[in-house]
């Protein structure tokens, strides 16, 4: 499988990756999706999940919350509105967005409850996942 796509990662705060690769597993709000050479133009939004791009290289994860990937033939661009590499994830970034994720829940209309009640779910379990402590108390 000698075809690669061109990976871009980028947060508000800084470019995180730009590497080629042979596949981007994305954590998906509709569900995983793994974009290869090849792949159907697709937009998707992203839930709060690890990213996992593999090359040549070997494999890379990043933690990524919120935001959309682009899916080219040839390109993966994800555009998060947080994002790190999975090694610099932490108690305390964990603490914060869980925090930030119940207000805001707490805070929504009515009407998105169900929206913002998933997002702090998909939080909660990537931080389980990764053996922090999700809890606020």
């Amino acid at each position: 499988m000698a075809d690669t796509i061109q990976f871009d990662l980028v947060s508000p705060e800084r470019k995180l990756a730009s590497v080629s690769a042979t596949e981007v597993q994305i954590p998906g709000a509709e569900g995983d999706l793994t974009a290869m050479a090849g792949h159907a133009p697709t937009i998707m939004t992203i839930r709060p999940g690890v990213l996992t791009v593999k090359g040549t290289g070997g494999d890379e994860q990043f933690i990524v919350v919120g935001g959309f990937a682009e899916v080219a033939a040839d390109s993966v661009s994800v555009l998060a509105e947080m994002a790190l590499p999975r090694g610099e994830m932490s108690q305390e970034v964990v603490s914060s967005l869980v925090a930030q994720a119940t207000k805001a829940h707490e805070d929504a209309h009515p009407d998105e409850h169900h929206m913002t009640e998933k997002f702090l779910a998909d939080l909660v379990h990537l931080a389980d996942d990764m053996g922090f402590h999700s809890n606020l108390g």
